[in-house]
């Protein structure tokens, strides 16, 4: 196995579209959705095992969180688990992953991807990694995965891309544009164009070309983040970063850096992929019976003249349901959530309100 092949996994999200179930000191990656035995980082964590070394496997997470990624993958050493100590969007966190990781190995090349991610075909997934990581090898590019999309969603980015191909590569082109989530209309457009794939936030570059990229578009927090070259992997990089990330500002990898570079680049790629945003994304994903009810898990749910609903509950919970249709029912924690699937956008919202309310009892 390749020893310059880095991952660094983002699991710092609360997933408050998950509630009750996702609660901020249990967020959604931490937890099993679909009743394997594994939460969605300790699948992300495996599926990586077979990118990179062990020890090449980075976390960067929220401090709240390190003793959650401690239980959940033991394996790791203290240096392998990065704890942001504020909340900064995926900028800084990538900024720190890279920088550090280039302490270690001037000549990593890292992928970097959510913890919270399904992915159907393993195998094709690490095969565009692995050609993505290839090229980032031996080019100054930053390339993104694009997901071919198969509906108009507009739950997701989408990536424009052009017949420009990297050379010596003609399966990764040059991108033309990023959009953040379209309306309807728009994104019906997108897929009629073919030139539109959806935005996974899966990304691959050397360590070095991930640098240049933040010291010509990002150079205040390139300079944050360099000015603690000296103390990364020591015993007072913790004390660093606490001060560090007070001077950074708020902001995505995609707006701070992939929207404006010339160097970006992407992968057409088609795994099975779904970044698990919605109950509604849970519900394509799991088993469902004939007339398309998702019960997870099943031992104690009765339905009687109900179809194409999605229900999480407790194990021992005894949930029975008539005459219900497009329904999401998850109940976590004596908390209790029943709303139309069509509705599920309004989570989010409700959240605030049970937040504004009621304080961090049910949050």
């Amino acid at each position: 196995m390749n020893k310059n092949r880095y991952a660094l996994i983002m699991a710092g999200g609360v997933g408050s579209r998950f509630w009750p179930v996702s609660r901020t000191e249990f967020p959604k990656q931490f937890i099993d959705f679909f009743g394997i035995g594994k939460t969605l980082i300790q699948s992300t964590y495996e599926r990586f095992l077979q990118i990179c070394l062990p020890e090449n496997i980075f976390i960067v997470t929220n401090e709240s969180y390190v003793d959650l990624i401690k239980k959940q993958l033991p394996q790791l050493s203290e240096n392998q688990i990065l704890a942001e100590p504020l909340m900064r969007n995926t900028a800084p966190c990538i900024a720190y992953g890279s920088t550090k990781i280039a302490e270690i190995n001037p000549n990593a090349v890292i992928v970097v991807a959510p913890s919270d991610h399904t992915i159907a075909n393993q195998a094709a997934f690490i095969s565009a990694i692995e050609k993505s990581m290839e090229v980032a090898e031996q080019s100054d590019c930053l390339i993104t995965l694009g997901i071919k999309p198969n509906r108009p969603d507009t739950g997701y980015g989408y990536i424009q891309y052009t017949d420009e191909v990297l050379v010596g590569n003609n399966e990764v082109h040059k991108v033309k544009t990023f959009t953040e989530k379209p309306n309807l209309e728009l994104a019906k457009s997108f897929l009629q164009s073919g030139d539109f794939l959806w935005n996974a936030g899966i990304f691959i570059w050397s360590a070095s070309a991930i640098n240049r990229a933040l010291q010509k578009h990002l150079p205040d927090m390139h300079e944050i983040f360099t000015g603690g070259r000296s103390v990364y992997n020591t015993d007072n990089e913790k004390s660093f970063i606490a001060n560090a990330y007070q001077l950074c500002t708020n902001i995505s990898i995609d707006f701070g850096i992939m929207e404006k570079a010339d160097n970006v680049f992407v992968l057409p790629s088609d795994f099975g992929w779904s970044d698990l945003g919605t109950w509604a994304s849970i519900y394509e994903m799991a088993e469902k019976d004939y007339v398309g009810n998702a019960v997870i898990p099943s031992e104690h749910v009765m339905m009687y003249d109900s179809s194409n609903c999605m229900v999480n509950v407790p194990k021992e919970k005894l949930v029975i349901l008539q005459g219900m249709h497009d329904y999401i029912v998850v109940e976590e924690n004596n908390t209790l959530l029943i709303c139309k699937r069509a509705e599920e956008q309004n989570v989010k919202n409700i959240v605030a309100d049970v937040k504004a309310k009621f304080g961090g009892k049910f949050v």
